[in-house]
């Protein structure tokens, strides 16, 4: 339950943030409606859930080779929480650009959606330096990694499902949503470096 709690918190405050996603299913939303951007949000989804085994799958491997590269891994885990938190505070926050995008029709908005998502190399690496933060060494590895992960990706499409239904509040107020967007990575970005060096601290401790 103690690793859960940081776990969640991370997890929440990473998919709130603004970022690619967002923007994309916002952009999905515009150029098709409120459908086909639904549909953009379960076609990521189900691409997050591709990195999650992939992840879970090579993670295992690799505790099965060598503990101690296992232990590097989240330490550099630990690391890239303190780095996300620190891009988030230098960005220049005037709103997420969203994409340009043409009306297609919702099965082709979610097939687009799995393969806009499961070729995000930047969606893989975040996986394999996230996950292994939260996992007890006691415990089989595997299904901890597919249960966080699937919580990871659960937690970003609701984010997402409600980007899509404020889309056009989102689109008429761009001023209001720079503001608030720069809030949010400031303090996004406070959080996860705070969590970042408690964790690599917890286990430097152990």
């Amino acid at each position: 339950m103690m690793t859960f709690i940081p776990f969640l918190l991370a997890a929440l405050v990473l998919a709130i943030t603004p970022g690619p996603g967002i923007a994309y299913v916002v952009a999905r939303t515009v150029a098709g409606g409120r459908t086909e951007g639904l549909a953009s949000c379960l076609g990521t989804g189900l691409g997050g859930l591709l990195h999650v085994l992939a992840a879970a799958l090579g993670l295992s491997i690799l505790v099965a080779q060598s503990a101690a590269a296992f232990t590097v891994v989240k330490y550099l885990g630990a690391a890239y929480l303190i780095y996300l938190g620190i891009r988030l505070l230098r960005r220049e926050a005037t709103g997420v650009a969203r994409p340009a995008v043409r009306a297609m029709g919702a099965r082709r908005a979610l097939l687009e959606g799995v393969l806009v998502e499961a070729l995000n190399v930047k969606t893989a690496l975040f996986f394999l330096a996230f996950l292994p933060q939260f996992t007890l060494p006691a415990a089989p590895l595997v299904p901890q990694l597919v249960l966080l992960g699937a919580i990871c990706v659960g937690l970003n499409t609701l984010v997402d499902v409600v980007a899509v239904f404020a889309a056009d509040r989102l689109i008429r107020s761009d001023t209001t949503r720079a503001a608030r967007a720069r809030l949010l990575n400031r303090a996004s970005g406070v959080t996860l470096i705070g969590l970042g060096s408690i964790l690599a601290l917890a286990r430097r401790e152990a």
